[in-house]
C-alpha cells in the first residue's frame, strides 16, 4: 500500500475543495522518488521479452526455437504449441463464455504485431537477443489492409448507435441551403511517456502483479480468472502511471504470458514492452470516415442533419469508435439521422484513446457546421448560437446544466472574436496568413459505484484509502482535499493510499468518471467518520468534551470543539488519546442500500455493469466547451502553425482549477497533434505499421505549443456528482481538431477534410 503524505503549497483555502492545492505527489515524482511498476526490484527476477507476427494474416504453422534455445541465458520459450491452460476472462461488462481457452499466443494470425511467441532469459538483453533467433514459418492468407482496401466492404451497420427522429431524408432534401461532405481521421495511437509492461510473482497460488494500471481490481479479475483463482488470490499494484489516456484500463495477452512464465519457472519475470510493441500490443484510436449532410434555411436555422460513419475494427471482433456521439447533441434540430458501420480491419482491436467516440464525431460535425456558415454567408460563431440546443433532442430530456453558449460568448470576447473578418485569406501578418475558427466539444457525464475508508490515527493523522489510481491527473490531491474539508484537517496531516486492488474498490480512471464517483465515496466516508467522531466525543465517559452541554462539534484547524467558540477545544490526537483509540476507521461506498452483497460489490468493482450513463436519471448529462484557435500559415511554404488558443470549458464545479486547467491544456495540446501530426501509416502490402516509434510518429513538441487560455465558465450540478463537477479529463480534446482545421479555411480558403493537415495536402 503506497502513502502519499500531502504537502502544504499555498494559502489555507487551497486545501480543501474548489482550492488550488498543488499536486503533492509531483514531488515525489521529479525527485525521483516515486517508483513506477517496472523500477521494482524483485529477488532472482528474469525478464521476458516477445516475438510479434511479421504478416497480416495466416496461421502458424511451425517455430524454430533451436537457436534460440541455445542463446545464452535463456530459460524458457513460450509458443502457439504450448497449452498455456488459460480460460477467458469476463468482458467490462460482465460477460463470459463458459469454459473457453484462452490463447494470449494464438496459432492463428489476425494481424501484422500481434504477439505469437515469447523469450525468457536472465536478463532483457539477453531474452531480446535470443527472440531474435526465432524463426516462424506461416501459412498466408489474404488480409484487409485499411479503411481504402478495396476489399474491406461496407462492414456492419451497429444498431445500438443508430439514431433518428423527425425525417431526416426529407427534410434536407427540401432544405434550401445544402451541404455534404466527408470527413476522416486516421489511425491514432496513445504514445504514452511510460511503456506498457509489468512484473508478475506467485507466492504459492497467489499472484502479485506490479503494472501501471487505470483500474487496479478490474485487471486483478481478469488475472483471477485467467488462472481460475479466487479474486483475493491476485492482488495488482499501481501506485503511480506514466500516462495511459485509456490504454492501461484491461490487462492484455502480454501481461498473461509474463504471469504464465512467472508460474511456470517459479520466479518473478518483467516483460517490458518495446516501444515498436506499444504500437500493436493494443489498440489505439480507430480510422475513421463520416459524410454529415446538413440542410438549413436561409437563416441558418438547421432543418435536417443526415450523418453516415464507419471505423475500422478487428476481424475477431467490433469496437465501434462512434462517429455519432457528438453530432446528435450538440445542436437543435427537428429531423436527425444518424448510422455508424464497424468495417473488419486486420489490425489489433481498436482502444479507448482520449474522447473516443466525440473527439472524431466533432471533427466531423465542426467542420460541416462551419462549411455551412460560409455556404450562408454567415458568421461561424452566429450560427452557432442561432442553433443552440434548448434541450437533449436525443433523448427528450432536459440538459442537467448546459453552459455551452457562456463558453462561445466568453471564449470569444477573450479571443476577440468580433475583430475576425469573414472572408477567407483576408487577415494577415506581412507574408502569413491568419485564420480564425472555432470548434465545440462535449463529453458525457458516466457515473460508477465506488468506495473508500477513511482512517483517523491515534497520532492526529488522517488516512484516505481507495483502490483509485492517479496517473497525473490528482486524485491524490482532491481526495485528501475532500476529507481536509469535511475533517476540518490541514491537508499536511493526510495522508492518501491508492493503486492497490486490495483497497476498497473504485471506478476505473477513464470515460472522465473517477473523480466524480471517487469523491462521492470519500465525502461519504468523511462525513460518517466525522459523526463517529463527534458522537464519541459528545457521549463517551472519557471525553474532555462530553460535559460542555454542546448538541454538536466543530471541526476546524485539525481540532475538536464546541460551535459556540468557547475555546475548550482538543486536536484529533488529544481526542484519540482521551477516547483509548488506537484509530477510528469507516468505510462507505455509493452504491445502493439495496446492493451490498459480496457479488454486488464484485460486480460493481470489477465490471462497468453498474455504470450510469449520461441520460440514466431525470436529466441528458455532459461537459461542454468551445475552443478559439488562431493558425499562421506560410504563404510561399504553407506550412500551418497554431499560434494562440482561447478555450471555454463547463464541467460544473472544479475541485481543484490548478489540476484541472492542466488536464484542459493536456487534452488541448493532443488536439493540435491529431490536427497537425498524428497519422498511423500502414504498409498496404503486408499490414504493417511503418512509423512505430516516437521518432516517426509525430507528436506535439513544446515549439508546436502556443499560448493557451483555458476559461471556466460553468456551475455546480448535483445532478451530475455528489459534488457538483463534471468530467474534465477527456472534454479537452473534444473539438480542438476542427478548430483548427477551420482556422486553416480561414487563413487560406483551403478546406481539408483528411486529418492530418499536412504541407502536402496544403500545397
Amino acid at each position: 500500500m503506497t502513502a502519499i503524505e500531502t504537502r502544504k503549497h499555498g494559502d489555507a483555502s487551497d486545501g480543501v475543495v474548489g482550492g488550488r492545492q498543488s499536486r503533492f505527489e509531483g514531488i515525489v515524482k521529479v525527485t525521483g522518488q516515486a517508483t513506477y511498476a517496472l523500477e521494482y526490484a524483485l529477488e532472482d527476477m528474469v525478464h521476458a521479452a516477445l516475438v510479434q507476427s511479421t504478416i497480416a494474416a495466416g496461421r502458424v504453422l511451425a517455430v524454430d526455437t533451436a537457436a534460440a534455445k541455445a542463446a545464452p541465458g535463456v530459460l524458457m520459450i513460450l509458443t502457439p504449441e504450448d497449452d498455456l491452460g488459460l480460460t477467458v476472462a469476463t468482458d467490462w461488462y460482465g460477460n463470459r463464455p463458459d469454459n473457453e481457452p484462452y490463447r494470449p499466443l494464438p496459432r492463428e494470425v489476425r494481424f501484422n504485431g500481434e504477439s505469437i511467441c515469447a523469450v525468457v532469459a536472465q536478463t532483457r538483453e539477453q531474452a531480446s537477443e535470443a527472440a531474435r533467433l526465432i524463426k516462424v514459418i506461416y501459412q498466408e492468407t489474404s488480409a484487409v489492409m485499411s479503411l481504402d482496401d478495396p476489399h474491406a466492404g461496407e462492414g456492419t451497420v451497429m444498431d445500438n448507435l443508430t439514431s433518428k427522429w423527425g425525417d431526416a431524408d426529407a427534410a434536407f432534401a427540401a432544405a434550401p441551403v445544402k451541404i455534404k461532405a466527408e470527413y476522416r481521421t486516421p489511425r491514432e495511437f496513445h504514445v504514452a511517456m511510460e511503456p506498457h509492461g509489468l512484473t508478475a510473482k506467485w507466492d504459492g497460488d497467489t499472484l502479485t502483479i506490479w503494472e501501471p494500471s487505470q483500474w487496479a481490481q478490474g485487471m486483478a479479475r481478469t488475472y483471477a480468472e485467467w488462472f481460475g483463482l479466487p479474486d483475493e488470490n491476485v492482488r495488482v499494484i499501481s501506485p503511480f502511471i506514466g500516462g495511459g489516456f485509456g490504454s492501461k484500463g484491461a490487462a492484455l495477452a502480454y501481461g498473461a504470458v509474463a504471469a504464465v512464465a512467472a508460474r511456470k519457472l517459479g520466479r518473478p519475470v518483467r516483460l517490458a514492452v518495446t516501444r515498436p510493441q506499444n504500437f500493436t500490443s493494443y489498440g489505439g484510436r480507430a480510422a475513421t470516415r463520416q459524410t454529415i449532410a446538413l440542410g438549413a434555411n436561409g437563416d441558418g436555422i438547421l432543418q435536417a442533419i443526415v450523418h453516415r460513419g464507419a471505423s475500422e475494427t478487428c476481424v475477431y471482433m467490433d469496437y465501434p469508435e462512434q462517429t455519432g456521439a457528438a453530432t446528435a447533441v450538440l445542436y437543435k434540430v427537428e429531423n436527425f439521422s444518424s448510422e455508424h458501420r464497424v468495417i473488419p480491419v486486420n489490425t489489433v482491436t481498436p482502444g479507448a484513446l482520449r474522447g473516443p467516440g466525440k473527439n472524431p464525431s466533432a471533427y466531423g460535425i465542426e467542420c460541416a457546421i462551419e462549411e455551412l456558415a460560409y455556404e450562408i454567408g454567415m458568421d461561424p460563431l452566429e450560427l452557432r448560437l442561432k442553433n443552440y440546443a434548448d434541450h437533449d433532442y436525443q433523448s427528450g430530456k432536459p440538459w442537467s446544466s448546459r453552459r455551452l453558449r457562456e463558453a462561445l460568448t466568453e471564449g470569444a470576447e477573450a479571443f476577440g472574436w468580433s475583430r475576425r473578418s469573414h472572408q477567407p485569406g483576408s487577415m494577415r501578418d506581412g507574408k502569413t496568413l491568419v485564420g480564425w475558427g472555432i470548434g465545440c466539444g462535449t463529453f458525457p457525464v458516466i457515473r460508477a459505484p465506488s468506495a473508500a475508508m477513511i482512517r483517523i490515527l491515534a497520532n492526529g493523522r488522517v488516512e484516505v484509502v481507495s483502490s483509485a489510481i492517479d496517473m497525473g491527473q490528482g486524485t491524490y490531491t482532491i481526495l485528501a482535499q475532500t476529507a481536509s474539508e469535511v475533517l476540518g484537517v490541514p491537508v499536511e496531516q493526510i495522508d492518501v493510499h491508492l493503486g492497490d486492488s486490495r483497497l476498497p474498490g473504485s471506478a476505473i480512471a477513464g470515460g472522465s468518471m473517477l473523480a466524480g464517483s471517487i469523491l462521492g465515496a470519500v465525502h461519504k466516508a468523511a462525513v460518517a467518520a466525522r459523526d463517529e467522531l463527534i458522537g464519541l466525543a459528545l457521549n463517551d465517559v472519557n471525553s474532555p468534551l462530553r460535559d460542555t452541554g454542546a448538541n454538536t462539534l466543530v471541526f476546524a484547524d485539525g481540532r475538536m470543539g464546541a460551535a459556540r467558540g468557547d475555546g475548550n477545544s482538543h486536536s484529533l490526537s488529544e481526542m484519540m488519546k482521551a477516547l483509548g483509540r488506537d484509530h477510528l476507521e469507516i468505510l462507505r461506498n455509493t452504491l445502493d442500500d439495496a446492493t451490498q452483497s459480496a457479488a454486488d460489490h464484485k460486480r460493481a468493482w470489477t465490471t462497468l455493469a453498474g455504470v450510469q450513463g449520461p441520460t440514466a436519471g431525470d436529466y441528458s448529462m455532459h461537459s461542454w466547451c468551445a475552443h478559439f484557435a488562431e493558425v499562421k500559415v506560410d504563404e510561399d511554404l504553407g506550412t500551418v502553425r497554431v499560434s494562440r488558443i482561447v478555450s471555454a470549458f463547463d464541467c460544473g464545479r472544479l475541485y481543484n482549477p490548478k489540476l484541472v486547467e492542466s488536464q484542459w491544456r493536456g487534452g488541448i495540446i493532443m488536439g493540435i497533434g491529431q490536427a497537425l501530426l498524428e497519422e498511423g501509416l500502414v504498409d498496404q502490402r503486408n499490414g504493417r505499421l511503418m512509423n512505430n516509434n516516437v521518432g516517426d510518429y509525430l507528436l506535439p513538441t513544446n515549439s508546436d505549443v502556443p499560448d493557451i487560455q483555458v476559461i471556466s465558465v460553468g456551475v455546480p450540478d448535483v445532478n451530475a456528482s455528489a459534488l457538483g463537477g463534471k468530467g474534465v479529463g477527456e472534454v479537452g480534446i473534444v473539438g480542438v481538431a476542427p478548430a483548427i482545421a477551420n482556422a486553416v479555411f480561414h487563413a487560406t480558403g483551403k478546406r481539408i477534410r483528411d486529418l492530418p493537415i499536412t504541407l502536402e495536402k496544403m500545397l
